[in-house]
Protein backbone atom coordinates (compact mmCIF):
# COMPACT_ATOMS: atom_id res chain seq x y z
CA UNK A 1 0.00 0.00 0.00
CA UNK A 2 1.17 3.53 -0.32
CA UNK A 3 0.43 5.00 2.82
CA UNK A 4 1.25 9.27 3.90
CA UNK A 5 2.70 9.54 7.35
CA UNK A 6 2.26 13.13 8.59
CA UNK A 7 5.29 13.89 11.49
CA UNK A 8 7.31 11.22 10.44
CA UNK A 9 10.21 12.04 12.25
CA UNK A 10 8.35 12.41 15.63
CA UNK A 11 8.60 9.88 18.70
CA UNK A 12 6.36 7.35 17.19
CA UNK A 13 7.02 8.35 13.40
CA UNK A 14 10.70 7.28 13.75
CA UNK A 15 9.78 3.98 14.22
CA UNK A 16 6.54 3.99 12.44
CA UNK A 17 8.14 4.35 8.76
CA UNK A 18 10.82 1.63 9.31
CA UNK A 19 8.24 -0.63 9.85
CA UNK A 20 5.84 -0.24 7.41
CA UNK A 21 8.96 -0.08 5.03
CA UNK A 22 10.13 -3.34 5.90
CA UNK A 23 5.97 -4.74 5.59
CA UNK A 24 6.35 -3.87 1.81
CA UNK A 25 4.48 -0.79 2.22
CA UNK A 26 5.63 2.77 0.55
CA UNK A 27 5.95 5.71 2.54
CA UNK A 28 5.62 8.82 1.74
CA UNK A 29 6.58 10.68 5.42
CA UNK A 30 6.28 14.42 6.29
CA UNK A 31 8.28 17.05 7.73
CA UNK A 32 8.07 20.19 8.71
CA UNK A 33 12.23 20.84 9.43
CA UNK A 34 13.81 20.44 5.55
CA UNK A 35 16.99 19.03 7.73
CA UNK A 36 15.09 16.25 8.39
CA UNK A 37 14.51 14.94 4.65
CA UNK A 38 17.37 12.70 4.56
CA UNK A 39 16.75 10.80 7.61
CA UNK A 40 13.21 9.61 6.05
CA UNK A 41 15.34 8.97 3.08
CA UNK A 42 17.36 6.43 5.21
CA UNK A 43 14.74 5.41 6.43
CA UNK A 44 13.55 3.87 3.18
CA UNK A 45 10.71 6.66 2.86
CA UNK A 46 9.71 9.11 0.24
CA UNK A 47 10.33 12.46 2.16
CA UNK A 48 7.92 15.90 1.80
CA UNK A 49 8.24 18.92 3.62
CA UNK A 50 5.03 20.15 4.85
CA UNK A 51 3.74 21.73 7.75
CA UNK A 52 0.80 20.72 9.25
CA UNK A 53 -0.93 23.80 9.79
CA UNK A 54 0.07 24.67 5.68
CA UNK A 55 -3.64 24.01 4.04
CA UNK A 56 -2.34 24.75 0.30
CA UNK A 57 1.22 22.97 1.17
CA UNK A 58 0.16 19.55 3.01
CA UNK A 59 -2.83 19.17 0.51
CA UNK A 60 -0.22 19.38 -2.15
CA UNK A 61 1.55 16.86 -0.52
CA UNK A 62 -1.18 14.71 0.17
CA UNK A 63 -2.46 14.67 -3.41
CA UNK A 64 0.85 14.08 -5.36
CA UNK A 65 0.98 11.34 -2.64
CA UNK A 66 -1.85 9.74 -3.76
CA UNK A 67 -2.18 7.18 -0.98
CA UNK A 68 -4.47 4.87 0.40
CA UNK A 69 -3.69 4.82 3.52
CA UNK A 70 -3.16 8.59 6.42
CA UNK A 71 -2.08 8.64 9.17
CA UNK A 72 -1.70 11.91 11.21
CA UNK A 73 1.04 11.88 13.90
CA UNK A 74 1.55 15.92 13.93
CA UNK A 75 2.32 17.20 17.53
CA UNK A 76 4.57 19.69 18.51
CA UNK A 77 6.37 17.89 21.82
CA UNK A 78 9.66 18.66 21.94
CA UNK A 79 9.18 21.85 23.19
CA UNK A 80 6.35 21.61 26.04
CA UNK A 81 8.39 21.53 28.61
CA UNK A 82 6.58 24.32 30.37
CA UNK A 83 4.03 22.24 32.29
CA UNK A 84 3.15 24.39 34.82
CA UNK A 85 1.27 26.61 31.55
CA UNK A 86 0.09 22.99 30.36
CA UNK A 87 -2.04 24.83 27.65
CA UNK A 88 0.42 27.66 26.84
CA UNK A 89 2.64 24.59 26.19
CA UNK A 90 0.83 22.95 24.38
CA UNK A 91 -0.83 25.27 21.68
CA UNK A 92 0.88 24.15 18.71
CA UNK A 93 -0.29 20.82 19.25
CA UNK A 94 -3.79 21.68 20.26
CA UNK A 95 -3.87 23.60 16.56
CA UNK A 96 -2.59 20.43 14.96
CA UNK A 97 -4.95 18.50 16.70
CA UNK A 98 -7.69 20.88 15.22
CA UNK A 99 -7.26 22.82 12.54
CA UNK A 100 -4.34 20.12 11.30
CA UNK A 101 -6.40 17.51 11.33
CA UNK A 102 -9.37 19.19 9.10
CA UNK A 103 -6.54 20.28 7.06
CA UNK A 104 -5.43 16.51 6.65
CA UNK A 105 -8.44 14.82 6.92
CA UNK A 106 -9.90 16.99 4.07
CA UNK A 107 -6.94 16.08 1.54
CA UNK A 108 -6.77 12.33 2.31
CA UNK A 109 -10.63 12.64 1.64
CA UNK A 110 -9.82 14.55 -1.90
CA UNK A 111 -6.63 11.85 -2.92
CA UNK A 112 -9.44 9.25 -2.73
CA UNK A 113 -7.48 7.33 0.73
CA UNK A 114 -9.73 4.61 2.14
CA UNK A 115 -8.10 4.61 5.86
CA UNK A 116 -7.17 7.41 8.30
CA UNK A 117 -5.32 6.56 11.38
CA UNK A 118 -5.28 9.60 14.31
CA UNK A 119 -3.05 9.71 17.17
CA UNK A 120 -5.02 10.92 20.85
CA UNK A 121 -3.84 10.60 23.97
CA UNK A 122 -5.16 9.15 27.43
CA UNK A 123 -2.43 9.50 29.81
CA UNK A 124 -5.18 12.27 31.75
CA UNK A 125 -8.10 12.71 29.98
CA UNK A 126 -10.20 10.07 31.38
CA UNK A 127 -13.11 11.05 34.32
CA UNK A 128 -10.87 11.10 37.90
CA UNK A 129 -13.99 8.83 39.52
CA UNK A 130 -14.33 5.33 39.12
CA UNK A 131 -12.14 2.40 38.91
CA UNK A 132 -8.16 2.87 37.78
CA UNK A 133 -8.19 1.46 34.79
CA UNK A 134 -10.97 3.05 32.01
CA UNK A 135 -11.55 1.48 28.70
CA UNK A 136 -12.49 2.99 25.80
CA UNK A 137 -16.63 3.30 26.47
CA UNK A 138 -15.55 5.28 29.92
CA UNK A 139 -15.84 9.34 29.72
CA UNK A 140 -13.43 11.89 29.82
CA UNK A 141 -12.83 14.16 32.39
CA UNK A 142 -16.06 16.31 32.51
CA UNK A 143 -14.22 18.82 35.25
CA UNK A 144 -10.75 19.32 34.33
CA UNK A 145 -8.75 21.82 35.80
CA UNK A 146 -8.69 24.63 33.87
CA UNK A 147 -5.25 24.70 32.79
CA UNK A 148 -5.74 21.57 30.97
CA UNK A 149 -9.07 22.37 29.54
CA UNK A 150 -8.13 23.57 25.94
CA UNK A 151 -6.00 20.75 25.46
CA UNK A 152 -8.48 18.04 26.43
CA UNK A 153 -10.86 20.20 24.26
CA UNK A 154 -8.73 19.79 21.34
CA UNK A 155 -8.18 16.05 22.10
CA UNK A 156 -12.20 15.58 22.20
CA UNK A 157 -12.82 18.06 18.86
CA UNK A 158 -9.98 14.92 16.86
CA UNK A 159 -11.51 12.30 18.56
CA UNK A 160 -14.88 13.13 16.96
CA UNK A 161 -13.88 14.73 13.68
CA UNK A 162 -11.74 11.37 13.17
CA UNK A 163 -14.56 8.85 14.30
CA UNK A 164 -17.42 10.74 12.21
CA UNK A 165 -15.30 10.32 8.92
CA UNK A 166 -16.54 7.23 7.09
CA UNK A 167 -14.49 7.99 3.59
CA UNK A 168 -11.94 7.98 4.36
CA UNK A 169 -12.71 5.69 7.25
CA UNK A 170 -11.52 6.70 10.49
CA UNK A 171 -9.75 5.41 13.47
CA UNK A 172 -8.23 7.09 16.72
CA UNK A 173 -5.26 5.83 18.64
CA UNK A 174 -5.31 6.84 22.09
CA UNK A 175 -1.35 6.42 23.46
CA UNK A 176 -0.29 6.65 26.99
CA UNK A 177 2.22 8.91 28.30
CA UNK A 178 5.63 8.16 25.98
CA UNK A 179 8.80 6.96 26.60
CA UNK A 180 11.78 5.68 24.86
CA UNK A 181 15.17 6.80 24.20
CA UNK A 182 15.45 10.18 24.59
CA UNK A 183 11.78 10.74 24.48
CA UNK A 184 8.66 11.34 26.43
CA UNK A 185 9.24 10.57 29.81
CA UNK A 186 12.76 9.09 29.60
CA UNK A 187 13.77 12.68 27.74
CA UNK A 188 17.04 14.64 28.39
CA UNK A 189 14.67 17.16 30.13
CA UNK A 190 13.06 14.99 32.70
CA UNK A 191 16.17 12.79 33.58
CA UNK A 192 18.11 15.84 34.09
CA UNK A 193 15.20 16.90 36.25
CA UNK A 194 14.86 13.70 38.15
CA UNK A 195 19.09 13.25 38.68
CA UNK A 196 18.30 17.15 40.28
CA UNK A 197 15.87 15.79 42.24
CA UNK A 198 13.58 18.63 40.84
CA UNK A 199 10.42 16.16 40.40
CA UNK A 200 8.72 15.71 43.41
CA UNK A 201 6.04 13.37 44.83
CA UNK A 202 3.17 15.31 45.23
CA UNK A 203 0.23 14.33 47.97
CA UNK A 204 -0.29 10.59 47.85
CA UNK A 205 0.64 9.98 44.96
CA UNK A 206 -2.15 8.14 44.15
CA UNK A 207 -2.52 9.32 40.05
CA UNK A 208 -2.57 6.18 37.74
CA UNK A 209 -0.79 6.47 34.83
CA UNK A 210 -0.67 4.16 31.83
CA UNK A 211 2.54 4.33 29.69
CA UNK A 212 3.53 2.89 26.27
CA UNK A 213 6.96 2.64 24.63
CA UNK A 214 7.31 4.46 21.49
CA UNK A 215 7.99 1.59 19.75
CA UNK A 216 4.97 -0.28 21.04
CA UNK A 217 2.95 2.98 19.76
CA UNK A 218 4.78 2.24 16.46
CA UNK A 219 3.29 -1.70 16.07
CA UNK A 220 -0.09 -1.11 17.16
CA UNK A 221 -0.47 1.98 14.50
CA UNK A 222 0.83 -0.69 11.92
CA UNK A 223 -1.54 -3.39 13.23
CA UNK A 224 -4.38 -0.39 13.39
CA UNK A 225 -4.13 0.14 9.33
CA UNK A 226 -4.63 -3.60 8.94
CA UNK A 227 -6.95 -4.88 11.18
CA UNK A 228 -8.87 -1.59 12.80
CA UNK A 229 -12.27 -1.38 12.75
CA UNK A 230 -13.57 1.94 10.91
CA UNK A 231 -15.09 4.40 14.04
CA UNK A 232 -13.21 3.08 16.44
CA UNK A 233 -10.99 4.43 19.26
CA UNK A 234 -8.29 2.32 20.95
CA UNK A 235 -6.45 2.91 24.05
CA UNK A 236 -2.33 1.87 23.18
CA UNK A 237 -1.31 1.13 26.45
CA UNK A 238 1.21 -0.97 27.83
CA UNK A 239 -0.53 -4.28 30.81
CA UNK A 240 0.96 -2.43 34.31
CA UNK A 241 -0.90 1.18 34.97
CA UNK A 242 0.79 2.38 37.92
CA UNK A 243 0.28 4.93 40.51
CA UNK A 244 3.00 7.44 40.40
CA UNK A 245 4.22 6.72 44.32
CA UNK A 246 5.13 3.71 42.33
CA UNK A 247 6.50 4.72 38.99
CA UNK A 248 8.19 7.84 40.14
CA UNK A 249 10.13 6.92 42.90
CA UNK A 250 11.02 3.65 40.91
CA UNK A 251 12.71 5.59 37.88
CA UNK A 252 14.88 7.29 40.16
CA UNK A 253 16.60 4.76 41.43
CA UNK A 254 17.26 3.03 38.36
CA UNK A 255 18.81 6.33 37.09
CA UNK A 256 20.83 6.47 40.32
CA UNK A 257 19.35 9.39 41.43
CA UNK A 258 18.32 10.61 45.11
CA UNK A 259 14.25 9.95 45.63
CA UNK A 260 12.27 12.57 44.98
CA UNK A 261 10.98 14.73 47.70
CA UNK A 262 7.74 14.76 49.37
CA UNK A 263 5.31 17.69 48.49
CA UNK A 264 2.12 17.91 50.36
CA UNK A 265 -1.09 18.50 47.76
CA UNK A 266 -1.48 21.99 49.20
CA UNK A 267 2.02 22.98 48.54
CA UNK A 268 2.07 21.28 44.73
CA UNK A 269 -0.73 23.92 44.10
CA UNK A 270 1.57 26.75 45.18
CA UNK A 271 4.32 25.44 43.18
CA UNK A 272 3.22 23.40 40.39
CA UNK A 273 -0.69 24.16 39.87
CA UNK A 274 -4.24 22.54 40.74
CA UNK A 275 -3.18 20.12 36.87
CA UNK A 276 -0.10 18.85 38.53
CA UNK A 277 -1.75 17.98 41.27
CA UNK A 278 -4.74 16.33 39.53
CA UNK A 279 -2.06 14.16 37.19
CA UNK A 280 0.13 13.19 40.46
CA UNK A 281 -2.78 12.76 42.86
CA UNK A 282 -6.36 11.45 40.71
CA UNK A 283 -5.75 10.84 37.40
CA UNK A 284 -6.82 7.78 35.49
CA UNK A 285 -4.91 4.46 33.52
CA UNK A 286 -6.13 2.38 30.74
CA UNK A 287 -7.15 -0.87 29.57
CA UNK A 288 -5.34 -2.45 26.69
CA UNK A 289 -7.86 -5.05 25.95
CA UNK A 290 -9.71 -3.92 23.16
CA UNK A 291 -6.62 -3.42 21.16
CA UNK A 292 -5.58 -6.93 22.10
CA UNK A 293 -8.42 -8.40 21.18
CA UNK A 294 -9.35 -6.19 17.98
CA UNK A 295 -6.15 -5.47 16.42
CA UNK A 296 -4.32 -8.74 17.51
CA UNK A 297 -1.35 -6.66 19.03
CA UNK A 298 0.48 -6.72 22.05
CA UNK A 299 3.21 -4.26 23.45
CA UNK A 300 6.96 -5.93 23.33
CA UNK A 301 7.02 -4.02 26.85
CA UNK A 302 4.42 -5.29 28.64
CA UNK A 303 5.53 -2.89 31.88
CA UNK A 304 7.24 0.22 31.77
CA UNK A 305 9.37 -1.39 34.85
CA UNK A 306 10.95 -3.19 32.13
CA UNK A 307 11.15 -0.65 29.87
CA UNK A 308 12.26 2.17 32.01
CA UNK A 309 15.03 -0.25 33.08
CA UNK A 310 16.16 -1.21 29.22
CA UNK A 311 16.05 2.54 28.76
CA UNK A 312 17.77 3.95 32.17
CA UNK A 313 20.65 1.63 31.67
CA UNK A 314 21.54 3.30 27.96
CA UNK A 315 20.80 6.46 29.76
CA UNK A 316 22.83 6.01 32.62
CA UNK A 317 26.11 4.37 29.79
CA UNK A 318 25.34 7.89 27.96
CA UNK A 319 25.66 10.12 31.13
CA UNK A 320 28.72 8.16 32.34
CA UNK A 321 30.50 8.87 28.70
CA UNK A 322 29.87 12.64 28.89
Amino acid sequence: MRIFVAGATGAVGRHLVPMLVGKGHEVVGSTRNPAKADILRRMGAEPIVADGLDATGLRAAVMSARPEVVIHEMTDLATATDLRHFDRAFARTNELRTRGTDILLAAAREAGARRFVAQSFCGWTFSRSGGADKTETDELDPHPPEELRRTLEAIQYLERTVKASAAPEGIVLRYGFFYGAETGTLSPAMLDQLWRRRVPLIGDGGGVWSFINTEDAASATVAAIERGLPGSVYNIVDDDPAPVREWLPALAELLGAGPPFHVPAWLGRLLAGEHMVAMMTQVRGASNAKARRELGWQPAHPSWRQGFAELAKMSGAHRSAA
